[in-house]
């Protein structure tokens, strides 16, 4: 099982995606594939994604039963703790905290 989200990327891909996995919601798909598929499909979302970001989740024989891809948007890591993946969220250090109220 794999689920592929994208964001901010060219029809083009979306349409080629469409090939190998269904898209029930604008920008993510969802389907089977072998290994080699998505390694592929992931190969050509990083070479076509320029200003947009892609997220790829699918089954992998870890702890948690799937594994996770990034690329584009920062803002989220993916971090190993221990042996299972966390997503660590980047803190703009430019935008002031937001104080407590009374």
């Amino acid at each position: 099982m794999v689920v592929l989200i994208v964001t901010a990327v060219k029809p083009g891909l979306r349409g080629e995606l469409t090939r190998w996995l269904i898209e029930p919601h604008a920008g993510t798909f969802v389907g089977n594939a072998s290994a080699r598929i998505l390694d592929r499909l992931w190969e050509r979302v990083v070479n076509d994604v320029k200003e947009g970001s892609a997220v790829m989740i699918f089954s992998a024989r870890t702890e948690q039963g799937f594994s996770v891809r990034l690329h584009g948007d920062r803002s989220r890591v993916p971090t190993d703790f221990e042996g299972i993946t966390l997503i660590k969220r980047r803190v703009d250090k430019s935008t002031p905290a937001v104080q407590p109220q009374n």
